[in-house]
């Protein structure tokens, strides 16, 4: 029989008390399945609620341009001036004519004030007098037809101005300083309305996903499906319709003010429930890049697992197990 050396002897002790002192000093673990939420993850698209073209309101020769692209604007204010040449001429000959009427007028008003003198002191005839009332009131309805008239032709021209229809922020600005436009031609699309994250999901889980859901978004300009989680949103509207097998739904998240419209970032949905079997990680020991568990009970064997993600259970962490372990079965934690 082959003796050991007294250095292996002690080594084995040793190995042995602390195994024995960690065991003393564990506290055990009842296996038991739990429903834990299965999400997807899918990448949200930036929309905007409202985007809503400033159109010329009159044709014209484009001015000035006062917004670009990623301008912020108010609802109202001016994002670019247009001017037709023909209504100033238009508003010379307006004003002429209430100039000429305005004189016209003030000579009626003279001779309808002279034949009443007149026919007070018996030199004239009623016919005379009614004669310069008629034309006195002629004038002053030309008159009043000539001030609406100019009155159309300064909105008109005030109509050069397009304005924004919305507050938000420009998202192209189609034309150029000097370019000819029609009335209706688009000069700028503001988008507005605030802003949030269009999903399009495969219609297998248009039946798992509800509206109120919280969703998990990643950090801006994560590109994979493991990317980390930074915000939170909620599931704001699911639509009845499924197009080329994907359901749209929209999400609600504050602060994407900053976002490009059309960026793109990740989101985590919950799409159900699953049943998970887990342990807390201070159950687990790696030895040589694989993962234990040691049951408990007179045995005490070590089993390798395979681990799934972790998460948390009742404001416990916890690492789900997915194969190694049954349900029922008793783990050490030390």
């Amino acid at each position: 029989m082959t003796r050991m050396r007294p250095a292996a002897l002690a080594m084995i002790a040793a190995v042995l008390a602390a195994t024995g002192s960690a065991t003393a000093g564990a506290a055990e673990f009842a296996v038991t399945p739990i429903e834990v939420e299965e999400t997807k993850a899918v990448f949200g698209k930036v929309e905007s609620r409202d985007a809503v073209p400033a159109r010329a309101r009159i044709g014209g020769t484009v001015r000035e341009i006062r917004v670009d692209e990623g301008s912020e604007v108010a609802e109202g204010d001016v994002v670019a001036v247009i001017v037709d040449d023909k209504l100033a001429l238009q508003q010379q000959a307006a004003d002429a004519r209430v100039q000429a009427l305005t004189s016209q007028l003030g000579n009626a008003e003279t001779e309808l004030a002279r034949a009443e003198q007149l026919l007070s002191s018996g030199n004239t005839t009623q016919a005379r007098v009614d004669l310069a009332r008629t034309q006195v009131e002629v004038l002053t309805n030309q008159l009043a037809a000539a001030q609406a008239d100019r009155a159309v032709i300064a909105a008109q021209a005030a109509e050069g101005d397009v304005v924004a229809p919305a507050t938000g922020r420009v998202l192209r600005v189609p034309i150029t300083e000097g370019s000819v436009v029609l009335p209706g031609e688009e000069i700028a699309l503001v988008a507005g309305g605030g802003y949030f994250l269009r999903l399009a999901l495969p219609e297998r889980h248009a039946g798992e996903i509800v509206e109120g859901a919280t969703v998990s978004i990643g950090e801006r300009g994560g590109s994979t499906a493991s990317g980390t989680m930074s915000g939170a949103g909620r599931l704001a509207k699911i639509y009845p319709q499924i197009e080329d097998g994907r359901v749209l739904a929209d999400v609600e998240v504050e602060g994407l003010g900053d976002y490009f419209v059309g960026e793109r970032t990740l989101v985590r949905i919950p799409v159900g429930k699953r049943s998970v079997l887990s342990v807390p990680p201070a159950a687990i020991v790696t030895r040589h890049g694989v993962d234990y568990v040691r049951l408990a009970g007179e045995a005490g064997a070590d089993v390798a697992v395979i681990l799934g993600p972790a998460f948390e259970a009742g404001g416990e962490p916890r690492i789900e197990v997915l194969t190694g372990l049954r349900a029922g079965d008793v783990v050490i934690v030390p």
